[in-house]
């Protein structure tokens, strides 16, 4: 282990606990006496992901992380959130057993996982990894979202909840004369 202050490859380890994703020591430089911590988790093989080309590829977490950042950007989902819903699908496709997983079958256990958390990147990951070619594609999507609605936890437009949860919005007239919630943020096309 290389000192980061000085590298020197001469330390000792001060103190060692069990953290979230594998070991967590304290270490001290014996060259330089400046203190680091050190994280170790262990390696397993690699996992190679079957693309629909046919083509193989090693699994690459990050390619991952940034599909679903895309999916939950201008969401009110934390990078930890994201952190840790990457690590659980990485966790479930290596204790599969597989070490040969189709790009098919990550991309349908994202979904799933970001139908539980977002329904709208949910949505956003869907048009990209189905590639929605025309409307009614989409609205299926959205359909099975409308009827899967109560085990997700947003509410639907129109809803007493929905309606609380409106913010700095007002009630106007539509066009029809009936009172419909002004959201912040939309504009009002009936003015």
């Amino acid at each position: 282990m290389k000192c980061p202050y000085c590298t020197s490859t001469e330390s000792k380890v001060t103190n060692s606990r069990e953290a979230e994703s594998g070991t967590r020591r304290r270490r001290e430089c014996q060259s330089c006496n400046e203190r680091f911590t050190t994280y170790e988790r262990i390696q397993v093989a690699g996992l190679v992901v079957l693309k629909e080309d046919d083509r193989r590829e090693e699994f690459n977490k990050e390619k991952l992380i940034e599909g679903i950042r895309k999916a939950c950007a201008k969401r009110p989902i934390s990078p930890k959130v994201i952190e840790k819903l990457v690590e659980e699908i990485e966790t479930e496709l290596y204790g599969s057993g597989q070490w040969e997983v189709s790009s098919e079958n990550i991309g349908e256990i994202v979904m799933e996982r970001l139908r539980r958390l977002d329904r709208v990147a949910y949505i956003r990951y869907a048009s990209v990894y189905r590639d929605f070619t025309d409307i009614e594609s989409f609205e299926r999507v959205v359909k099975d979202l409308r009827e899967d609605e109560t085990r997700l936890s947003l509410p639907r437009l129109g809803s007493k909840s929905a309606q609380r949860n409106v913010g700095a919005g007002s009630k106007k007239p539509n066009k029809y004369g009936n009172k419909t919630p002004i959201m912040k943020g939309q504009v009002n096309l009936s003015a």
